[in-house]
């Protein structure tokens, strides 16, 4: 069986202050599902963009992450800073979710508006 390549992005918030400058479009059932499982970390500027999604779990993970819960437009509803594995988070009204590294998230607050770059592969 063969892996379809992930499409990437690039994330800003409306400001143009960066959040992730290669941040994988997870927005097929399997892809979602697999999500970031058997790596060993994020590098920096990377991350994961989950849709549909208003919860994620971080069962069988090996690193701590930020998740950005987002509305269908984009506006942050939260950020769970250091989700550690084994833990779950979820956030009524999410319909997106980011995966950064952990701290990655540092700059972005409830309330800010996120825009999606050129999707590229």
């Amino acid at each position: 069986m063969t892996l379809l390549r992930m499409q990437t992005t690039t994330l800003t918030t409306a400001d143009g202050t960066l959040v992730c400058s290669s941040c994988l479009l997870a927005i097929r059932p399997w892809q979602r599902l697999r999500g970031l499982l058997g790596r060993s970390g994020l590098a920096a500027g990377e991350g994961m963009y989950f849709r549909p999604a208003g919860s994620i779990h971080m069962f069988f993970m090996r690193f701590a992450i930020d998740a950005i819960f987002l509305d269908r437009d984009l506006n942050v509803i939260d950020v769970e800073r250091g989700l550690q594995p084994w833990k779950m988070a979820s956030r009524r009204g999410a319909k997106v979710v980011i995966e950064v590294a952990d701290g990655a998230a540092a700059g972005v607050q409830t309330g800010d508006r996120l825009v999606l770059g050129t999707i590229e592969g």
